[in-house]
């Protein structure tokens, strides 16, 4: 396991694996004191690499490594290291999405051309690599328009554009990235489809609605986003997307493992893709797939990725507890996020509720009242 204790989330995953029966080896650049007691727990065996970016020598040592056990699965969750697990699995002959499979669900030109070319609807783009030919494709795409990071997640460097005059003011902090993404801007409501799958199998869907959209969240501090977890997924509205996002797996050859695709459903009802990780959702998301279901679904991932199949059906039940599930906020004294860097800004709060109204009522009087304080 590459990362075992980092993102936060890994650790659960890394618990997982163990609790499905595998003897878990983690890898990393965490010192092992350092780890999250839930991932050091799980693991058979720690070794800590300087830096996961120097690929060469993790590839040296996971071959070393490989010479003295025995080594069936390379798994990672954390995206900038999919496609060195790639790397891994193609040196050790192993089971898996392959360098090939992942650069596309990492570059993000890439993996609509793939989708366009199989004829699902994608919204215009075409990358760039310099300012030139950021102008070039603006005069092609039209006004609104999103600039963003071939390879990015979580809406990080992400831009929308309304005129020249916001393009131009936009570029300078785009200076860092070597290439970029123009996009037609797609005005509709956003949504998630997740799934876990096995043999090419869908054994999980999840859909979730963000509240407000996730670009918004990076331009205004004051916005508390919402990531509704819905309940009906045969509710009219959604089938379009379910569709797409099954269509997106078979085109891109995903197989076992997680996934987090994002869609948009537009004012007349068309779907259309946004972008799909081979990875779980950040942000606590599958926490919140997990009180929407009454399952431990990263319990239920390693059973998927070890055994083929999930050991306990994942439901959405229509009744449930208590409303609020999880309140996590920051400490007195502690030091505040930067909340354009972060999903989760200074705190979260899990809410749900059997029925869609009431529980996006519950989650906007949190997300509009519910105020801190920093000196």
């Amino acid at each position: 396991m590459l990362s075992p204790g980092y993102p936060a989330e890994m650790a659960f995953f890394t618990r997982g694996l163990a609790h499905a029966g595998a003897d878990v080896i983690g890898l990393g650049d965490q010192a092992a004191g350092d780890l999250p007691a839930i991932a050091r727990d799980a693991l058979a065996h720690y070794v800590q690499v300087g830096d996961l970016a120097a690929g060469d020598q993790v590839a040296a040592t996971v071959a070393e490594l490989a010479r003295q056990v025995s080594i069936d699965r390379v798994e990672c969750l954390w995206e900038p290291y999919m496609v060195l697990a790639a790397r891994l699995r193609e040196q050790l002959g192993l089971p898996g999405l392959t360098v090939a499979q992942t650069l596309p669900f990492r570059d993000k030109e890439r993996m609509k051309q793939l989708l366009d070319a199989a004829g699902l609807r994608t919204p215009w783009h075409v990358a760039a690599e310099t300012v030139a030919e950021v102008w070039a494709a603006a005069e092609r795409t039209g006004y609104p328009l999103i600039v963003k990071p071939i390879d990015g997640a979580g809406s990080a460097d992400t831009y929308r554009a309304n005129s020249a005059a916001e393009l131009d003011a936009i570029l300078p902090g785009l200076r860092h990235l070597p290439r970029v993404s123009v996009e037609e801007f797609i005005d509709g409501e956003e949504f998630t489809y997740d799934t876990i799958c096995a043999d090419g199998r869908v054994l999980v869907e999840n859909i979730c609605q963000y509240h407000p959209r996730p670009l918004l969240t990076k331009m205004h501090e004051w916005i508390s986003p919402i990531t509704l977890a819905l309940r009906d997924l045969d509710a009219p509205g959604l089938q379009g997307g379910r569709d797409l996002g099954a269509a997106v797996l078979r085109v891109l050859g995903f197989r076992d493992g997680f996934t987090h695709m994002e869609w948009y459903r537009k004012a007349d009802g068309e779907v259309v893709f946004g972008e799909i990780g081979a990875r779980p959702p950040g942000a606590r998301t599958v926490d919140v797939m997990n009180y929407a279901t009454d399952s431990d679904l990263f319990s239920a991932w390693a059973q998927a990725v070890t055994r083929g199949r999930i050991d306990q059906p994942v439901e959405r039940r229509s009744r449930y507890g208590e409303q609020v599930v999880a309140l996590e906020l920051l400490p007195v004294g502690a030091p505040r996020r930067d909340w354009r860097a972060t999903t989760i800004g200074d705190g979260m709060v899990i809410v749900r509720h059997p029925d869609l109204a009431p529980a996006l009522e519950i989650a906007q009087r949190f997300a509009a009242e519910l105020h801190l304080y920093a000196s």
